[in-house]
């Protein structure tokens, strides 16, 4: 009998391992859809579950829809479904401006930031605030069109309905997963298993990824399922997760082990060695080389190994190219400080999504650039509701060199603050989009900044005049090679006119939902004969693009790649012929909702043009 006690300790101390990690596990909240346990698991005591509708939107990156308008807004979002069960194409639906690839290949698309690390793929948001804070039992997400965008969810300590905003904000990811492809366009009700949070939560944020779509994706309502107190789990397992027992704890690599970033990018006491090993025989070249591919969490607890080592995560030749965007939950006032000595000789810096909630104030952001501004040639703020005219002003006076800067879905800065921007002469790149930009302040913009190359103005609903403005454009802008003008809602044929004479080097143009521009003007053949550069234009849902637009575009044109015609009711089969055929490089052509346009004709079209995606949208 003596060998089965020895085998009977190890076989115990085993299965006490494996507790006490799924013990641990459960106490931080850790447990996800890969790690929950299989079986007989309930939650102690029983709790009346309580099922809400979101009450309202507080913030998002972008939607199709107008700032003035429900239509295809996130706002829909707010309330009980408005589609759902039903499948298809509907306005009363929340749409995010993108899908797909094509973006990433026009003229206007921006190079990625490196060192990204693979678990973080969101490309927008949306946060969504609920009545009673809960602890969240399930989520469910009503697409009713295009599904399987959602990538991430992620619940909020903060209370955004509380007079007394709390000393620290917390976000915890209950759900995340790679970009899938969804078989079919049909409505679902999407119910990821969450992993449990150790606070109540009623502010739920939303993250997708819509590059591997055929189209928009579109979501009806989102229904947060939770208790009022805290479960307390009851852990009858009858089958343990054999990666519990030396795997890495992945979500903590690039969620949770955020929390000790700051004091990682602090200077700790390091450990004496005689000798580095190898190290000593390379390069110091080839150590940066390689230490170029580590993340900025990774690199930060490198730094803590030894003395040579921390001098090379600590060069700030590792830090010329710096996204905190993945970090956004993370980043405050404390992180840039420490960042501060590293970040001497930055040239790239992404920031978007952060410093919400007064994690960045005015004060530390503006040390920051006072100290790291004078070498940034791109500056990345999309969604940065900290910002302000000190921030406008910082930027412009410490960052001489800049000249790509990107502010989109800002708005929260005032319309006087963009006087600011007008003082970089080097600007090739601005992004407004959704922002609160007027007339006078883009005015001075275009007069200064003649080397701008790449121009959004969409959805900038407090202009007055954009003839004016794209008067101004044709006679100082003429360098621009990209204009967004997505929902500028008084346009009209004088304005294309005179931009098309003055920016002949244009080969992106958007142009979709802007309802005073009319084809009995001549205004889309003007521009198709004055611009044979273009490469993307979009058209969306103009009802007067007609069969003699098209033919010029084919005639004038052949070098374009993307089209968007959705909406037109004049453009017939024979014209798309005869585009499809002299345009060889195009590789998008979007004609939902042209009613002279079957679905007959596109099959007829696929077949003999297979290298074009010929987009046709329904609603049922």
């Amino acid at each position: 009998m003596s060998p089965v006690f020895p085998m009977l300790t190890v076989l115990s101390m085993f299965y006490y391992m494996c507790l006490r990690r799924r013990a641990r596990t459960a106490t931080r909240g850790e447990m996800n859809s890969r790690r929950a346990i299989e079986s007989n698991t309930r939650a102690l005591p029983i709790n009346v579950e309580i099922v809400q509708y979101a009450k309202e939107v507080l913030d998002f990156s972008s939607h199709y829809g107008s700032e003035n308008s429900m239509s295809y807004t996130m706002w829909n979002l707010a309330g009980i479904p408005n589609v759902y069960p039903s499948s298809g194409d509907f306005t009363q639906t929340a749409v995010f401006r993108t899908y797909g690839t094509w973006w990433d290949h026009c003229p206007s698309a921006r190079l990625p930031f490196k060192r990204t690390p693979p678990t973080f793929c969101s490309q927008d948001y949306v946060e969504l605030a609920f009545e009673e804070p809960v602890y969240p039992t399930a989520v469910h997400i009503l697409e009713t069109y295009h599904p399987g965008a959602v990538v991430r969810i992620l619940a909020c300590s903060a209370n955004p309905y509380s007079q007394n905003p709390p000393a620290e904000v917390r976000w915890e990811i209950l759900w995340s997963e790679a970009p899938t492809k969804v078989n079919g366009p049909q409505a679902r009700q999407f119910t990821p298993c969450i992993k449990q949070i150790n606070f109540p939560t009623n502010l739920i944020r939303l993250e997708v990824n819509s590059s591997l779509l055929d189209y928009y994706t579109e979501l009806d309502a989102v229904v947060l399922h939770g208790v009022k107190e805290r479960p307390v789990l009851s852990l009858k397992t009858s089958m343990i997760d054999m990666n519990d027992i030396d795997e890495d704890e992945d979500e903590e690599k690039y969620g949770c082990g955020m929390d000790t970033l700051n004091k990682q990018f602090s200077i700790v006491t390091l450990r004496e060695w005689p000798t580095n090993g190898y190290f000593d025989k390379l390069p110091y070249e080839l150590i940066q080389l390689i230490l170029s591919h580590l993340t900025v969490p990774d690199l930060c607890r490198l730094a803590q190994t030894c003395k040579l080592l921390y001098q090379h995560c600590c060069d700030p030749l590792q830090y010329i190219h710096l996204s905190l965007q993945p970090y956004w939950a993370r980043i405050n006032d404390t992180s840039l400080e420490y960042l501060q000595s590293r970040c001497t000789l930055i040239q790239w810096l992404n920031l978007s999504w952060t410093g919400n909630r007064g994690a960045i104030s005015v004060s530390g952001f503006s040390r920051f650039l006072n100290f790291c501004g004078s070498e940034l040639v791109r500056l990345e703020l999309s969604c940065g509701h900290f910002l302000n005219e000190t921030c406008l002003e910082v930027i412009t006076e410490m960052c001489p060199n800049l000249q790509e800067l990107n502010l989109s879905s800002c708005d929260k800065i005032p319309p006087q603050a963009f006087n600011h921007i007008a003082k970089v002469g080097s600007l090739k790149r601005l992004i407004l989009y959704r922002t609160k930009v007027e007339q006078t302040a883009l005015l001075s913009i275009l007069n200064f900044c003649s080397e701008l190359q790449h121009l959004s103005l969409g959805s900038c609903v407090m202009i007055e005049d954009y003839d004016l403005i794209a008067s101004m454009m044709g006679a100082k802008c003429k360098k621009l090679r990209s204009l967004d003008l997505w929902r500028c809602k008084n346009i009209t044929e004088s304005g294309i006119a005179e931009l098309a004479s003055g920016c002949q080097l244009l080969e992106e143009l958007d142009l979709g939902w802007c309802p005073t521009l009319q084809s009995s003007t001549g205004c889309f053949t003007n521009l198709a004969r004055k611009l044979p550069n273009l490469q993307k234009l979009f058209l969306t849902a103009n009802r007067s693009v007609c069969d003699t637009d098209i033919e010029e575009l084919a005639a004038n044109c052949t070098r374009l790649r993307q089209l968007d015609i959705l909406g037109t009711r004049m453009v017939s089969p024979a014209s798309l012929r005869k585009l499809l055929e002299s345009c060889k490089d195009l590789s998008l052509l979007d004609v939902s909702f042209c009613s002279q346009i079957d679905n007959r004709v596109v099959l007829e079209l696929n077949a003999n043009f297979p290298n074009v995606f010929i987009k046709k949208s329904f609603t049922q």
